[in-house]
């Protein structure tokens, strides 16, 4: 926030503050006269507004008409936005300023305290409930005679904040939809609760179906799917628990309590969710896997797999959403360096060998293949991929899913693609022998093959093909690189401040034995109201990239010797996956702490 001038008695044009005596709705004229008393306008641009908003009415908030003008700040001469001009307005009238965070408000609760009508009357909004309080946004921070009427609704004391006019129009419109929706839908549903797995059995046995297409419930679910594309969630969590269905939203890694609602309802959803994913609505005794494509507030198209699972109070459903926006990146947006870059670029262009990428579930592995098989299908290869599931349908990809049901699983889809003349085939994942064999196999015979394992670095990669009963001259004659990652979470840009605290000999005691040569300038997360005071903001890929050279296929044949293929990729200048992230550390972009509780320490 950028604060008004502590004084403006040294302007030669302004006039002297005055004790706030107006009360009521906010005037144009008052907040011009005030904005020339801050510095914040000159007074011929004052003048000139005045001029132009003599001439017509509008019921737009004044503050909204002053900022769309896009006028020049006196004191900085940057532009007069609206954000700025509300937090503004807050110091002027002596109250606090708050950015409303839909996901810290209690949206069920919104309206015990006022109806939709008052609200839109008074221009507030209830968006805090404490036990003895209650503290209510509003544009109108002169206008609040009603104060008294809510007090003596609520018996709790009132506390009025200042919020931006947009902001509490859309959340208004927002909130008291939701919990229309959800008290319509919950009249229709009834109290029919599952409270435990027998009785819930009992139900997928008794072919009972809820009415998923209830109007409340239609819109219930619509507001879920765009609230979560609008607050980047890379996952919808649907709780059933023993008195309340809880909605959580998975942000940056981090999974965020948004609504509760009741049981009936969630099961309603649900069941909703389940019939738009041409999933089976009356089964509920196993878990079950679907997908749906929907769009985003922007008209892009969004895929999301769903999956649920049977709980100890009804069904449980988890939504994975696939953003084209998110999932699909360059390199460089990916957080590989210029370097990796170089190097990974090389050993996608070869035209056969297999390539693994590594890390634990969550880790990005989806992405990284999906953005480089993206890069390197072209007109004039045919990409073939066998996933358990289809992350993402990609028109420039054939892809095929895993049936176990039919006894088609990774080792018979990779069978099956080699009669399908492909250039580049993506295995989902390698799981036992018969699947690394056939991806050995494609690659012996001129494929590309790409392909993920779960261990912690790239050279376990090696390892766990050996474990797998893969032989070591297959391995040594096969795979020519392993990229293992991770993802850590991003400082705010708008809050970061530098760490004065932290040593750099605890950043080079990270990475021994390496050395880390240049500047060190690491920052600490502070919080603020873009990053949900989180201090936190995003996620980068943290690699560390093996390229199989002849000195490491010395390692593998005839035995796989570890500490001497990690000894040589050392001195290949593999640069580990703490070392990767200590260098986000120094840049600025990450901090210390989310490095060491991702990435695995370094073993000689």
């Amino acid at each position: 926030m950028t604060p008004p001038a502590k004084s403006s008695a040294d302007h030669p044009l302004a006039a002297p503050r005055r004790a706030i005596t107006h009360k009521g709705p906010l005037d144009w004229r008052l907040l011009l006269t005030w904005l020339t008393e801050d510095k914040l306008l000159s007074l011929k641009d004052a003048e000139t507004v005045a001029q132009r908003f003599a001439a017509g009415q509008s019921a737009q908030h004044p503050l909204v008409r002053i900022a769309g003008l896009g006028l020049t700040r006196f004191d900085t001469g940057g532009v007069l936005e609206l954000e700025p001009l509300t937090e503004w307005l807050a110091l002027r009238v002596g109250l606090p300023y708050l950015r409303i965070d839909p996901l810290k408000v209690d949206v069920a609760r919104v309206a015990e305290v006022m109806s939709i009508n008052y609200a839109e009357r008074r221009k507030a909004l209830p968006v805090q409930f404490g036990l003895t309080d209650i503290t209510i946004a509003t544009s109108e921070p002169l206008d609040v005679a009603w104060v008294d009427e809510i007090l003596t609704h609520t018996k709790k004391t009132i506390k009025l904040v200042v919020a931006s006019p947009l902001d509490l129009q859309r959340y208004r419109t927002e909130f008291y939809t939701l919990a229309k929706s959800v008290k319509d839908a919950n009249k229709k549903t009834g109290d029919s609760v599952v409270h435990n797995f027998e009785q819930l059995v009992e139900l997928g046995k008794s072919n009972r179906q809820l009415d998923a297409n209830d109007q409340g419930i239609i819109q219930v679910v619509d507001w879920l799917w765009q609230y979560a594309f609008d607050q980047r969630a890379s996952d919808i969590h649907l709780e059933p628990r023993r008195e309340m269905g809880a909605i959580r939203f998975r942000i940056d890694g981090v999974l965020h309590t948004v609504y509760q609602v009741p049981l009936s309802v969630m099961q309603a959803m649900t069941a909703r969710i389940k019939l738009l994913g041409r999933m089976d609505v009356v089964e509920k005794r196993r878990p079950l896997d679907g997908r749906i494509k929907t769009r985003n507030p922007g008209g892009d198209e969004v895929e999301m797999r769903l999956s649920t699972m049977p709980t100890a109070f009804g069904e449980k459903m988890v939504m994975r959403i696939f953003d084209p926006d998110n999932t699909v990146k360059s390199f460089e947006a990916l957080g590989f360096a210029p370097s990796e870059t170089q190097v990974w670029e090389q050993l996608v262009g070869r035209p056969h060998g297999i390539i693994l990428v590594t890390g634990p579930t969550g880790s990005g592995k989806t992405t990284t293949l999906y953005s480089t098989l993206k890069r390197v299908a072209t007109d004039e290869v045919n990409v073939c991929t066998i996933e358990d599931p289809i992350e993402m349908i990609e028109a420039s990809f054939n892809q095929t899913q895993v049936q176990p049901a039919i006894d088609l699983g990774f080792a018979e889809g990779v069978r099956a693609l080699m009669r399908q003349d492909p250039d580049i085939i993506m295995v989902g994942e390698i799981r036992d022998l018969e699947t690394a064999e056939m991806a050995i196999q494609s690659s012996l015979t001129g494929h590309l093959v790409f392909s993920t394992l779960h261990t912690n670095d790239a050279a376990s990669a090696i390892t766990r093909l050996t474990d797998l009963g893969v032989a070591s001259y297959l391995i040594s004659a096969t795979v020519i690189g392993v990229l293992a990652q991770r993802l850590v979470r991003t400082l705010c840009p708008v809050c970061k401040q530098i760490d004065t605290e932290l040593n750099p000999d605890t950043l080079l005691e990270a990475i021994k034995p390496w050395r880390l040569t240049g500047k060190i300038q690491p920052y600490k997360p502070v919080g603020c109201l873009d990053c949900r005071m989180t201090g936190f903001k995003g996620r980068v890929g943290l690699y560390e990239l093996l390229p199989v050279s002849e000195a490491i296929r010395g390692a593998m044949h005839p035995v796989v010797d570890m500490p001497k293929l990690r000894r040589t990729a050392a001195k290949d200048g593999l640069r580990p996956l703490r070392l990767s992230g200590v260098m986000k550390v120094a840049e600025g972009v990450t901090t210390l702490d989310e490095v060491l509780r991702n990435t695995p320490q370094w073993e000689n």
